[in-house]
C-alpha cells in the first residue's frame, strides 16, 4: 500500500498468508485487534500493540505475545475492537491501511462492518485495502484508481450507492461511463483480461463501491 507510514491491522477473521498478501505487507507497522494476533507469526509479523477487549484471546495467546504492550478495554463498549485497533494506528500517523482478517467469518454482520469502516476511512482520504489472503476488497470512490491484479484474477464490483458513469479498464467486460444502480448485477463477475500487467483502471464521476477480488482466481465468471 501506498503511504510514508502504511500500517497492518489483524482481526480476527480468517487469513491465508499468501506470498501477494506477504509482498503487500512488508514494510508496514501492526497492530492487533483481540484474537486476531494469531495471525502474526503465520505473515511473519510483530505487533507493536495489542488491543481489545480479549475476550477471543486465550491463554496461550496471552502467554505467547506476553511482551507486546497492551490497550485493554471494556466488553461493554461502542466500537468494535478493530476500530479501537484503526484508532490506535491513526493515533501513531498512519497514513494507509491494509486490514487482514476483514472478511468472510461467522458474524456477516462484522464483515459487512468491516467493508463500511474500509469506505470511511477511504472516503477520509486513507488509502485502504481489506483482506483473507484469498481475497481482497477496494473501496471506490469518485475519481480515478488503479487496481493492481494479476491478469484473469476474477473480481466483482458492489455498489453501495448508485454510480455515475463508471469505466472500468483493462478488464474482459470493459464499461464507459456506465450508470449502475445500487443492487444491480451488471458489475458482477468480470475478470481482469490476458496480458494485462497494469491493474484494473476504475473512473467514476460519483457514488461509492467496493471491487471485491480473488487474486489468482481464474475460471468460469457464471454465478447464480
Amino acid at each position: 500500500m501506498q503511504g510514508d507510514t502504511p500500517f497492518l491491522i489483524l482481526l480476527g477473521g480468517a487469513v491465508v498468508p499468501t506470498p501477494r498478501l506477504i509482498a503487500q505487507i512488508a514494510g508496514h507497522r501492526v497492530i492487533a485487534a483481540d484474537g486476531g494476533i494469531r495471525h502474526a507469526t503465520p505473515l511473519g509479523v510483530r505487533p507493536e500493540l495489542w488491543v481489545g477487549d480479549f475476550d477471543s484471546s486465550d491463554d496461550a495467546l496471552a502467554r505467547d505475545w506476553a511482551e507486546i504492550p497492551r490497550q485493554s478495554h471494556p466488553q461493554d463498549k461502542d466500537m468494535t475492537d478493530g476500530e479501537l485497533a484503526v484508532a490506535a494506528a491513526l493515533a501513531r500517523g498512519a497514513d494507509a491501511f491494509v486490514i487482514a482478517g476483514a472478511l468472510g467469518g461467522a458474524r456477516s454482520d462484522h464483515a459487512v462492518h468491516n467493508l463500511l469502516h474500509g469506505i470511511s476511512l477511504h472516503a477520509g482520504g486513507l488509502p485502504v485495502m481489506m483482506t483473507s489472503g484469498t481475497e481482497e476488497a477496494w473501496p471506490l470512490m469518485a475519481g480515478e484508481q488503479t487496481v493492481m491484479l494479476p491478469a484473469g484474477t476474477l473480481f466483482s464490483v458492489l455498489a453501495f450507492s448508485d454510480l455515475a458513469a463508471l469505466t472500468l479498464r483493462g478488464v474482459d467486460w470493459p464499461l464507459t461511463d456506465r450508470d449502475v444502480t445500487m443492487g444491480q448485477s451488471l458489475t458482477l463477475s468480470n475478470r481482469v483480461a490476458a496480458g494485462n500487467d497494469a491493474g484494473v483502471g476504475v473512473t467514476l464521476r460519483a457514488g461509492t463501491a467496493v471491487l471485491l477480488a480473488r487474486p489468482g482466481a481464474e475460471g468460469d465468471v457464471a454465478g447464480a
